[in-house]
């Protein structure tokens, strides 16, 4: 089976090195990718690809205030949800 990236290929030889596989192994699948180019990573990190950049932020906005009538509308929302969510007690 072939190597399939560069990072692969690292690895291999690196395991070659500590001596955990032997020349012919490393060889025959170094060989299998023959001199084409290959992909840092097969498939790369998910965290690096969808990290934003740091940089200036847009104005800053004062915070919202929160009404009487939004409150209740949390504190009835939440009661609800802890209804559902509640287990029957059971008997012994």
């Amino acid at each position: 089976m072939p190597i399939k990236s560069k990072a692969q290929r690292r690895k291999f030889a690196q395991l070659l090195v500590e001596g955990k596989i032997t020349p012919e192994t490393f060889e025959e699948w170094n060989r299998g990718a023959g001199s084409k180019s290959l992909p840092e990573r097969l498939h790369p990190k998910k965290g690096a690809a969808t990290r934003k950049r740091a940089g200036r932020r847009g104005p800053e906005r004062p915070a919202k205030r929160s009404t009487k009538r939004a409150a209740k509308r949390k504190a009835s929302a939440r009661k609800a949800r802890a209804r559902r969510t509640r287990r029957p007690s059971r008997k012994r």
